[in-house]
């Protein structure tokens, strides 16, 4: 038997960078390169939208990654799927089918990613106690959301760099996307050398769900559920259209209301400022909630999600292109995401929490992917018609309805606090 907690300092840093990279590249990075692409607002919100579907229905197959074969092995095949699948965004995008085919792959990619998901975040409840899941929390987070800057921020960099030196955005997405799928490639082999076998072991055997089924009643009998998937669904309701519109504001000229800025500049205030500021925030984030309780930082983790909104309204209704205003509303943003996320992780943790717990986890995450799909299909819609100001402006009133279902959800006030002196 393998002892719970060995090793985690090494495996649950790259396992969740693993987890997020794939994620940010199917649901971010696609807008990015299909507005350099010439695709339009509306195709691209519709259609890197519909791309959340595998995440929304990953509760459907994940009792199966509960009873069949284990977690390691999940993980190790999906992250290895999503190489190939990325390889095959960057070798088709050259084609006269570029649209077609690159959805095609993202889609592969987006259901390999979500039951990768599912594989390593049951990995970690299984393979950590419960004190050294509350005490990694923050790090789980920060380094998921270093792979989303990362994508967002090294690899848009890249991307621009070579639309400059080739004067050809499809050859330059082309040779970024395979270098991703390389990336990819090297962090499965990491995975498979860092990760112990842990579920070897008849304890953890012992865990798994009795039969398909069980999983579900189980689920949709925890008390106060409605509420709790009310709230899980309207959590990033503001978000879920802030980041597909993002990028194409950055980018838009200034007569349709962008900024203008280049590919380039987009991908160096993500890579720079954003990583900086996102790591920030998620390590305090879990800092805080260890510290205190999940009760106490709730609401400021709420808030810190969507107030930074309000800078993006101010920048789109003013027509500022200013660097460093764009900047600061950059790293807010980002600083106010990773904060605000911290909670968001905590109470989905808490809702899986019981037998079956990763399946329950993934049923909670597949909520929280309805939740940013449906608003992200309209975003492009909404955009068009509201004007990019009055876009945002609607963002910033989208936290409303979680901040009132904040008042009814129920869970307990120290959830996530570090009871004990925890061992390093």
């Amino acid at each position: 038997m393998v002892q719970k907690d060995k090793r985690a300092w090494a495996w649950v840093p790259i396992l969740y960078f693993t987890q997020g990279l794939p994620y940010v590249l199917v649901v971010t990075v696609s807008v990015i390169m299909y507005k350099k692409l010439g695709v339009s607002n509306e195709d691209i919100g519709l259609y890197t939208s519909v791309l959340y579907l595998p995440w929304v229905l990953k509760p459907l197959w994940s009792p199966f990654v509960d009873l069949k074969s284990t977690k390691r092995k999940w993980f190790l095949v999906m992250q290895l799927i999503i190489a190939l699948a990325l390889m095959g965004v960057g070798l088709s995008l050259p084609t006269n089918m570029f649209f077609t085919a690159t959805l095609a792959c993202f889609w592969m990619a987006a259901f390999a990613s979500a039951t990768n998901d599912i594989a390593s975040d049951g990995y970690y409840m299984l393979g950590l106690s419960e004190k050294k899941q509350s005490f990694f929390v923050g790090m789980r987070s920060t380094f998921y959301r270093l792979a989303m800057v990362t994508g967002e921020g090294l690899i848009v960099i890249m991307a621009g760099f070579l639309e400059s030196k080739y004067g050809d955005n499809t050859k330059a997405w082309s040779i970024t996307m395979i270098t991703a799928s390389v990336l990819m490639l090297v962090l499965t082999v990491s995975n498979l050398l860092v990760t112990p076998k842990y579920e070897s072991s008849t304890a953890i055997d012992l865990e798994k769900p009795k039969g398909f089924l069980e999983v579900f009643t189980s689920f949709f009998k925890k008390p106060g559920i409605g509420i709790a998937l009310a709230f899980i669904l309207t959590y990033r309701l503001g978000e879920s259209q802030l980041v597909k519109m993002t990028a194409p504001f950055l980018l838009d000229t200034p007569e349709k209301g962008g900024l203008g800025y280049s590919t380039e500049q987009l991908g160096t205030i993500f890579g720079t400022a954003g990583v900086i500021f996102l790591s920030l925030g998620g390590i305090l984030g879990g800092i805080l909630i260890s510290r205190d309780g999940l009760k106490k930082w709730m609401l400021p983790m709420v808030l810190s999600l969507n107030v930074p909104n309000v800078l993006y309204a101010l920048l789109a209704i003013t027509h500022t292109t200013n660097l460093y205003a764009v900047s600061a509303t950059v790293i807010f943003e980002k600083f106010g995401y990773g904060f605000g996320f911290a909670a968001f992780l905590m109470y989905l943790i808490y809702i899986a929490e019981g037998k079956s717990k990763t399946s329950h986890y993934a049923i909670a995450t597949g909520f929280m992917a309805l939740g940013m799909m449906l608003p992200g299909m309209i975003s492009g819609y909404m955009q068009q018609w509201l004007g990019y100001g009055g876009f945002f402006v609607w963002v910033v009133v989208a936290a409303l309805p979680a901040l009132f279902l904040l008042r009814l959800i129920t869970y307990p006030d120290d959830f996530g606090k570090k009871k004990d002196t925890i061992d390093a």
